[in-house]
């Protein structure tokens, strides 16, 4: 792990591996180490980046608010500091707001971008009411709020199954602080509708959904491809196809680089 120190904020990142360019973004309650057995492989082709984003893992908390912007400015300025100008990206969840977000800031430097259990539509009203629940539930009780966080991201008939995986996936969420769960909660909140780059976007996109993930709604989240050259890939599990659909997931990725 390095780091460097952006807006007096001190952001972790890993570089690993020589090549074509690759950034891994986690997901809100994770960090860069669930992407470990990612980093192994891919690594022995390519040169692998992964960023603690602000407030998770052992990158420090930036402010009350963390926008999807301040995340993208966070990774460009580790992407400077390595003199990485082109590179493909790959976002989970939050880890996928914030590639949108770094898209939109600096286009120049993505040449690929893949959506992992992600979304390029706004929060609604609805989500925007339960991310302020959230925010009050997990100021009440912390370690609950991130147990049931965790098991609610897989398919209920992984649950038991993947218990282990499961398990360590909450060990490492806890290491999340308080602020840094409010400040993303928060401007997971905000952040705006950038579905106009699935249509526009000079560069490849690919979507990556888990059909029966209890997040996203996955007839909803399909919506937003009709009417563009998005490809979709549908794996048959929940919100943590890294994790549930390890094996295929890791195929599908290597092929989207591959072709870039």
């Amino acid at each position: 792990m390095k780091h460097i120190i952006h807006k007096n904020t001190k952001i972790t990142y890993s570089d690993t591996g020589k090549g074509t360019a690759i950034v891994l973004l986690h997901g809100f309650l994770e960090n860069q180490t669930m992407w470990n057995p990612y980093v192994e492989e891919f690594s022995k082709k390519y040169r692998i980046i992964t960023v603690d984003l602000l407030g998770h893992g052992q990158t420090d908390c930036l402010g009350y608010v963390h926008s999807m912007e301040d995340n993208a400015d966070a990774v460009h300025a580790v992407l400077a500091e390595l003199r990485i100008r082109k590179a493909i990206f790959v976002g989970h969840s939050m880890g996928g707001y914030v590639a949108l977000a770094f898209a939109e800031l600096y286009p120049e430097t993505v040449k690929g971008l893949v959506l992992l259990n992600s979304t390029t539509r706004a929060d609604s009203e609805e989500r925007k009411t339960n991310r302020d629940r959230a925010i009050v539930a997990v100021k009440q009780n912390y370690a609950n709020f991130i147990r049931m966080s965790i098991s609610n991201l897989f398919s209920e008939d992984n649950r038991e199954k993947l218990a282990d995986e499961i398990e360590k996936v909450k060990l490492e969420a806890l290491k999340t602080s308080l602020q840094g769960i409010v400040a993303s909660l928060e401007g997971m909140k905000i952040r705006p509708d950038r579905e106009v780059l699935l249509h526009f976007a000079p560069y490849p996109i690919l979507l990556i959904l888990g059909k029966k993930d209890p997040v996203l709604a996955y007839e909803e989240t399909v919506e937003q491809i009709e009417n563009t050259d998005v490809p979709l890939v549908t794996f048959a599990h929940g919100h943590m196809s890294h994790i549930e659909n390890e094996t295929e997931l890791k195929k599908v990725l290597f092929n989207f680089f591959k072709n870039i």
